[in-house]
Order: C-alpha cells, then structure tokens, then sequence
C-alpha cells in the first residue's frame, strides 16, 4: 500500500510552547484511524495539519505524495474531504443544504459566482442519500438539528470522492439516539471497500466506529502509541494516556471505558 501521509518529527510551536512535538506517523491507503487523547493533547492540531490547513513549525508532512511548503495547496484541497465544527461555523445559516454539499466541488463554504452542472447536483443528492439527507435537500441549514448539521457536514466531505477523510470529533454533543445514528452510517461508511483512508479524531473510545482499524493516541503533543487498534488500544495505554487508571472493554465491535475506583 502507498502513504496517503506522512509526517517526519513534526513540530508545532505556538507562543513558545510546543503543541506537536517530534510526531512521525504513517498513514497507509485503505487505513482507518482514530486519534484519541484528552484535551490540549494535539489531536485538533495535527487534524489540520492532514488537510494541509496548517504547516508545522518544523518537520516534514506529506499529503497524498504532496510535501507541504512545495505544493499549491490550494489545488490539494479538493482531494481532501474534511469535516469539524469550526469549519462549519463558516457555513452560510440559510444556505440551502444541496448548495451547501455542491460547494465541496470548488472548496469553497457558500455558494458565490462557481458554476455547478447537473452532475454536480446529482452527485450532492447522491451523498446526501446516502448519509440519510435526502429529503433535506432544499432545507436551510440553520434549520437543521445538530445530528442533521453533523451528517450534512460529513456528507459535503465525501461529496468530491475525496483520496483522503478527515473527520474532527464527528459525534461530539450529539444526544444518545444521533450518536448511535451517525456512528451505524460511519460504521458502514468505513468498512466499504471504496471509502478513501478515513482519520477521525475522538475524546471518548465509545464514539469509534466498526470498521476502524488503527489508533493513534496523543498526549501533550507526543504520540504514546500508534498501531493496530486491536494491539494498541489497551486499559494500560488508555490510563497512560488519560493519567488516571481505566478499564477498556470490547464487546459486540464497540469499545467502553470507564474508571476504576
């Protein structure tokens, strides 16, 4: 298999103080990751980093055979598919949803002056259907739940058949009942044979879907561990990780942790 990234002692440095420190990590095509830590552990940061929004300070990233600093990124974008919140913040509220899924094709976040065809169209409401959206299609997005705002996002990522999915914490505050929707379509999303290399970031081990199949795991910017998820996702690396003791179970494909007392 070929490397879809590659980061070489990758650092970040903001105000002094190193947000990535001396990452090296492969990501391999047909891979599926989760990188998990706690907060401030750099997972964010190196997410950015993937899309080709963010140059580390030092160090080397490639991204699908690109290396950062010698290629128009620009034109590397669109082979990216990448969903978070804060790129969401700049949709247009009232943008009809379709519209908002069709600007995937030009990376751009609000219809302007791009010209779409209808192939363009049919293949939004292609997406759309297959994250549950069809019949959102005209709907405005502000009109929309979180769990509909979150699947829409994903939906207008996978819109360009990107090489590369990105996904920033694809379940976070959603209720018990979109949580379990969004991860059954991510679950069956990441264990097609045509999905690109998927990299999702995650706080909790409960929100990793079935089908993934590495873990990288963060904390104060340094990699503690990356490899096969069934090898590298422990009690022991999780309690390391977390800096408190905790109880990994796996049952019926899912992981549940919780702490011991």
């Amino acid at each position: 298999m070929s490397a879809v990234l590659e980061l070489s002692d990758v650092r970040v440095v903001r105000s002094q103080v190193p947000i990535l420190d001396g990452v090296t990590w492969r990501v391999e095509d047909g891979e599926r990751w989760v990188i998990v830590g706690p907060n401030g552990s750099g997972k964010t940061t190196l997410l950015n980093i993937a899309s080709g929004n963010l140059h580390p300070t030092s160090g080397t990233a490639t991204i699908l055979g690109e290396r950062l600093g010698a290629v128009d990124v620009f034109s590397l974008r669109p082979r990216i598919g990448f969903a978070s919140s804060a790129l969401a913040s700049r949709f247009p509220p009232s943008e009809r949803v379709i519209d908002l899924v069709m600007t995937a094709a030009y990376a751009v976040t609000g219809r302007w002056n791009e010209q779409y065809d209808a192939i363009d169209e049919k293949r939004a409401a292609r997406v759309l259907a297959e994250w549950g959206l069809a019949e959102l299609a005209d709907r405005s997005y502000d009109s929309l739940s979180d769990g509909e705002r979150k699947r829409v996002q994903i939906a207008r990522a996978t819109m360009t058949d990107p090489e590369l999915l990105l996904l920033d914490e694809p379940s976070a505050n959603l209720d018990l009942g979109a949580r379990e929707e969004m991860l059954s379509l991510l679950s069956g999303y990441a264990q097609s044979e045509f999905a690109p290399a998927m990299i999702m970031v995650t706080h909790h081990v409960e929100e990793i879907p079935v089908g993934f199949t590495h873990v990288l795991m963060l904390s104060e910017g340094r990699v503690m561990t990356a490899g096969s998820i069934h090898d590298s996702l422990t009690s022991a690396t999780l309690s390391e990780v977390f800096g408190m003791p905790l109880h990994l179970s796996f049952d019926e494909d899912r992981y549940w942790a919780r702490a011991i007392r």
